[in-house]
């Protein structure tokens, strides 16, 4: 430490005898070796302190800095890539559940109108059923008003003849001769 107060104070010693004395004429912009000089090596010393104890650990913090900030982007395109991969598969089930929905409708309609189709055909049915049942039925009622109608014209006949004949014949023999008259009837 003492070599380095003797070298500067012969260093100062020497540029105190190169500096001229100040006149009036100096101002800030005017150049002084001396000064400069003292600059140089001021800031060489400083270099050589901030080198020594500054610049280790402004290189470990840049550093620890640096690495803090490649993670936070390599996280971050990590979690964008998810994001991405979920946005995709979100994608996909949403497609596959409308189709799905689509499929589901289609077979709703489908079966609505298989339904609806069968409620036709079977109420065509029973409603062709309930025709020829009504027809069977009416067809049944006429032949039984005809046949009582033939019974009732076979006694107005059978006593009409008998008053006509007054008793020629039997009764059995009466009925048998309008039963055949009848039958010669036309059944409509």
């Amino acid at each position: 430490m003492q070599l380095a107060n003797i070298f500067f104070a012969k260093f100062h010693y020497i540029f105190m005898l190169l500096k001229p004395e100040k006149t009036p004429e100096d101002t800030l912009l005017s150049v002084e070796p001396g000064l400069i000089i003292w600059t140089i090596i001021i800031f060489i010393i400083l270099l050589l302190i901030l080198k020594k104890f500054a610049w280790k650990p402004l290189l470990t913090s840049l550093t620890s800095r640096e690495q803090s900030i490649r993670s936070s982007v390599e996280k971050a395109e990590q979690l964008r890539a998810e994001a991405e991969e979920l946005l995709e598969e979100n994608k996909k089930r949403l497609e596959k559940a409308d189709k799905e929905s689509r499929k589901i409708i289609i077979e709703g309609k489908e079966f609505a109108e298989k339904i609806r189709n069968d409620l036709v055909k079977k109420t065509h049915e029973e409603t062709s059923n309930m025709i020829q049942k009504a027809k069977e039925e009416i067809e049944r009622k006429k032949i039984d008003a005809l046949n009582e109608l033939r019974g009732e014209i076979a006694n107005l006949a059978i006593q009409a003849a008998g008053k006509i004949l007054d008793e020629n014949l039997d009764a059995k023999k009466q009925k048998k001769i309008i039963d055949g008259f009848i039958q010669r009837i036309p059944k409509n």
